[in-house]
């Protein structure tokens, strides 16, 4: 499954209403990956959230540095193709890192995203956290 940055913070943050339920998804996944851009967001949300900045940082070095996750760093030929999505799509607000996970995802023949962002329903995948 691709663990999008609101899926992330669920787990993270015990606060989240949903994070129970993120712990049990993300540790009974067989296949789990992200990116780069993911992790961006994840800072600003934590950021945004009032998380203690240590632990957050903390909690991306985890993931850097996990060999449970398969992490993919965004080249410039996906982030063109991200931006050309994008363009075709004016009517959606999704942003450019929901276009990176759609394009990554479909390149994986992954269907399942631990997130709470509708963006992925709109987009043909299975959101695992209801908003």
């Amino acid at each position: 499954m691709l663990l999008d940055t609101s899926g992330l913070m669920c787990v993270f943050d015990k606060r989240e209403r949903h994070h129970a339920e993120a712990v049990k998804l993300y540790e009974g996944a067989s296949r789990r990956f992200s990116h780069n851009y993911v992790l961006a967001e994840f800072v600003a949300l934590a950021a945004t959230r009032r998380a203690p900045r240590e632990l957050a940082l903390e909690f991306v070095v985890a993931l850097l540095k996990s060999t449970e996750v398969k992490l993919l760093w965004i080249d410039e030929d996906t982030h063109c193709s991200a931006v050309a999505f994008l363009q075709g799509r004016l009517d959606k607000e999704w942003s450019l890192c929901d276009a990176v996970s759609f394009i990554l995802m479909r390149g994986r023949s992954e269907i399942e995203a631990l997130t709470t962002d509708h963006h992925f329903e709109q987009a043909g995948f299975i959101r695992l956290l209801s908003s």
